[in-house]
Formats: C-alpha cells, structure tokens, sequence
C-alpha cells in the first residue's frame, strides 16, 4: 500500500548503499511524472529530468560522480536538470496554453482582464526580467529596480546569478517531489550534489546553458545504507511565528 505524505516523508532517508535488486523503471518514471507537478517559478518549467537505466551508462555517471557508493550502489540515476536558457521556450508555451483556454468568443470582462494580464506578463514581463547580456543588463536592471524600490515594493532579484537561482529553486522543489513519490512506494533515493558536472553534462550531451541541479541514486536500501540515526537541530531553532 502506498504511504501517505506524512509516511513518505518520514520514511525518506539519504541512502548511501543499495542492495543488489532491480526496481520497476515504469514506476520511477511515474514518480518522475509527480515531479513535473511541482511548483515553478511563473510557471516556466525549467528543469528536464534524465533518467538513467543503461548499465554503461550508469558506470560512467558513477565515475562522474567520485565512485561514491549512492551512485555506485544505485540500479537506476535521475538527474535533475536546471534549464533556465530555455525561458523564452517555456514562456511561448505559456501563451499558446492561454490562447486555447480563453479561445471563447463570449468571454467575460473579467476573463478578458485575466487574459490581457497573463499574456502581458509572458510577453512583456518575462523578457524584461529574463533577458541579459553577460550579466551586464541584468546588473542596469538591479540597479534601477533598487532605486524604484526606495517608493514601493518593487522584485529585486533580476541579475544573472539571481535568475539562476530561481531556475535552481523550482528544479529543487521538483526533485523533492520525486523523492517523497519514491518513498511513498516504497524506493529509496540519495541527492547528490557531489559530481563532476561538467563530465555528466558530457555523458548527456546537454547544452552549454544547462545545469546540473543534483544527481539522485535510485533503488532499495540495503540494511548499512542509512548511514546513521536522523538528526535535524531543534524544531523551536529554525521555526518561528510572527
């Protein structure tokens, strides 16, 4: 029986060491599916995943990623990509998508609003935040939106390094869906951030804009696979209520 969130989220742990047993490729690709349901930024999407089931090539990536035991012990990898090049893409689909849900001739004034909003916000918005050149144009942008932002709330994050985050961001959300979806069936996992980056670019053949987000060892856990009792600081350190 699948777990619930709750279960899932307890029972997801850092699993170091795999045991020797195949897992269903159908099922971690339907978890995969859970990740592309996660929340992005502007709802760009800016992330592909790059499940790996070919023996080679899961030799290779385990090579890239120092032989250490989460990928060398793994039956299958994900590889979560963040693709923050591919905005202008994304943002098109985002029209198109908008086009065929108000494609109604009686539209209400206020289905009308919704619309010219949303499309102003891909065509206009979207490009202004997004285009840069060497980081030069997103620095003029930092420095004009922090003097607006002296007389009103106004989005600050608009460098290079900032929208790299942002694309960082969703794709860590995205990844944290797949896990707990494993979890919930019962597959362990392990995000690696340790890898030669990039060596997996290579042995993906990604594009010069792309960018390794976290490696993630997929299988099931062999008894010396958790490497310790879970410790997190004390809840009342990191929670507070204002």
């Amino acid at each position: 029986m699948e777990k619930t969130v709750s279960e899932a989220i307890a029972y997801r742990r850092s699993t170091r060491v795999y045991k020797d047993v195949p897992i269903d490729s159908e099922k971690v690709k339907q978890c995969l599916v859970n990740a592309s349901l996660a929340p992005t930024s502007s709802n760009l999407q800016l992330w592909e995943f790059y499940h790996i089931t070919n023996k080679e090539t899961l030799d290779n990536m385990a090579e890239a990623c120092f032989n250490q035991n989460a990928a060398k012990t793994a039956q299958q990898l994900v590889v979560v990509v963040a693709r923050k090049d591919l905005w202008r893409k994304r943002a098109k689909a985002n029209i198109a998508f908008l086009d065929k849900v108000y494609d109604k001739e009686d539209l209400s004034e206020r289905d009308l609003k919704r619309k010219k909003m949303a499309m102003n916000y891909y065509s206009k918005l979207i490009p202004t935040i997004y285009t840069d050149f060497l980081g030069i144009l997103g620095v003029i942008k930092y420095v004009i939106f922090q003097i607006v932002g002296l007389f009103k709330p106004i989005y600050r994050q608009t460098r290079l390094s900032d929208m790299r985050i942002v694309a960082h961001k969703s794709a860590g959300l995205a990844a944290e869906n797949f896990m707990i979806s494993m979890a919930a069936i019962g597959y362990d996992t392990c995000p690696m951030e340790g890898s030669d980056t990039l060596r997996v670019k290579r042995l993906l053949k990604l594009p010069a804009g792309a960018e390794i987000n976290m490696v993630i060892g997929c299988g099931i856990r062999d008894d010396k696979g958790i490497y310790g009792p879970r410790f997190r600081v004390p809840f009342n350190e990191v929670y507070y209520e204002v």
